[in-house]
């Protein structure tokens, strides 16, 4: 039964939220639900500790009430490799920044998870999709955490999809440091506590590579806490 007219003009419109089970989409997520009702979109493509990715994606979506989910097998791409985070021969970089492109960038990634989402949002009539990228990620950023790149996608996206279909690419986070991600995410009560960033490690959080330490200093910065296991116990104690 369709829901009353008046009450349908009064509900939020859809977003999908590309969620990884990181801090960073976790803080978007829970600045896209100001607005919209969410559905959350998870990918495991290979990586490390994709495991306990899929875990924090689970129990972060119970504790903020995100009923409707997808998670995605693209496992595609660690066959296409090209990424330390999807091939264990090649070492993850720890505790000192590296120069240029970090090995940790899987090739386009963003861009099809991007895609997928767009598709799924198209299917459901959703308004925006948001993505928790943050553009100073890596000594040198991403290629495809970049401002330009989501504005480029987001007109690929209106070229490409049905001519009523209107899909915003939202990356709130774009222009933040990891200090600001903490920050805001602890304004917006989001469940940090639940999200892994971890590059390596599905057990204890390795507290060495280059996202463990990008995470240990944005809470240094802000004063705060990090209540996540680290091996050592530099966060939670």
């Amino acid at each position: 039964m369709k829901a009353p007219m008046a009450g349908r003009s009064k509900m939020k419109p859809l977003a999908v939220a590309l969620m990884s089970g990181g801090m960073d989409s976790c803080v978007a997520a829970a600045i896209a639900q100001r607005r919209y009702r969410v559905a959350a979109l998870h990918a495991s493509y290979g990586q490390r500790t994709a495991g306990r990715e899929k875990r924090a994606f689970r129990q972060i979506c119970a504790r903020m009430g995100i009923e409707e989910t997808l998670e995605l097998d693209l496992g595609f791409l660690k066959k296409i490799g090209g990424s330390s985070l999807t091939d264990p021969s090649r070492p993850v970089p720890e505790l000192h920044p590296v120069k240029g492109i970090p090995s940790t960038y899987v090739p386009f990634r963003n861009g099809i998870l991007l895609a997928a989402a767009a598709s799924w949002a198209e299917a459901l009539g959703a308004r925006a999709v948001f993505i928790g990228a943050v553009a100073p990620d890596g000594p040198d950023g991403y290629p495809d955490t970049t401002r330009a790149f989501f504005n480029a996608f987001e007109g690929a996206v209106k070229i490409g999809t049905k001519p009523q279909t209107k899909i915003r690419m939202m990356a709130p986070l774009v222009d933040a440091d990891k200090a600001e991600v903490a920050r805001r995410g602890l304004k917006l009560k989001a469940p940090l506590e639940l999200t892994w960033s971890c590059y390596q490690s599905e057990k204890i959080a390795c507290g060495r590579c280059l996202s463990c330490i990008g995470r240990l200093k944005a809470f240094e910065k802000i004063g705060v806490e990090d209540h996540i296991r680290y091996e050592g116990n530099p966060g939670k104690r």
